[in-house]
């Protein structure tokens, strides 16, 4: 993976290597909604995406391709959480590139802003090249809504939960996460420092 750096910015310019919903077929949403209601999904991600737990994350209008990769990345082992280790491997593809155009289909969720913090903003929009981190928004957009263009995806975080958010910035920065291409998040994060990634998390949040 290359990164171009730009005034602070950067723009990742290969692909993600996703096995993404595209490489099984297109989904269908509406037999999605349907197969949901016998998928265990709905019990932490909420019946239409957004999801009921602080700590599981909002599906709602997240792009299809992603969904599909990280269920297989936690199939694969080379994600790992305790709840969707037990729940990935009972997913087969056929429910998994529907429920997750199911998702994809409802609007996107949306932050009302309320956290804004200068400094977080300044790293998400600029980051710091001095330090190595490029802007957040060189991949993920201005708003944090992400992108799905050729071979590369990448996710919608503009208006997550914070909780999930710094969890994850958390996981990346301790190696305890490692499925983003060439390492990259990990790089990244463990550049943070720990009081950094809170007010990320929460400014990132409320786009």
């Amino acid at each position: 993976m290359r990164l171009l750096f730009a005034a602070g910015t950067c723009l990742l310019l290969a692909s993600a290597q996703t096995a993404g919903a595209g490489s099984l077929g297109q989904g269908d949403p509406v037999a999605g909604k349907a197969k949901l209601q016998s998928e265990v999904c709905r019990e932490c991600h909420g019946e239409d995406g957004n999801s009921i737990s602080a700590f599981a994350p909002n599906l709602a209008g997240q792009h299809a391709e992603y969904i599909v990769k990280q269920v297989h990345d936690f199939q694969a082992g080379q994600r790992e959480n305790p709840t969707m280790d037990m729940m990935a491997p009972t997913i087969d593809d056929s429910a998994l590139i529907d429920v997750a155009a199911f998702f994809a289909s409802n609007e996107p969720i949306i932050g009302d802003g309320a956290a804004f913090n200068a400094a977080a903003k300044e790293l998400f929009t600029n980051g710091d090249a001095e330090r190595g981190i490029p802007a957040c928004a060189g991949c993920h957009g201005a708003d944090g809504k992400g992108s799905v263009s050729g071979g590369m995806v990448t996710p919608l975080i503009g208006g997550q939960r914070w909780s999930y958010l710094r969890a994850q910035l958390r996981n990346w920065k301790l190696g305890e996460r490692t499925n983003s291409p060439d390492g990259i998040m990990n790089k990244i994060a463990g550049a943070l420092t720990d009081a950094e990634i809170e007010p990320l998390a929460r400014y990132i949040a409320g786009l």
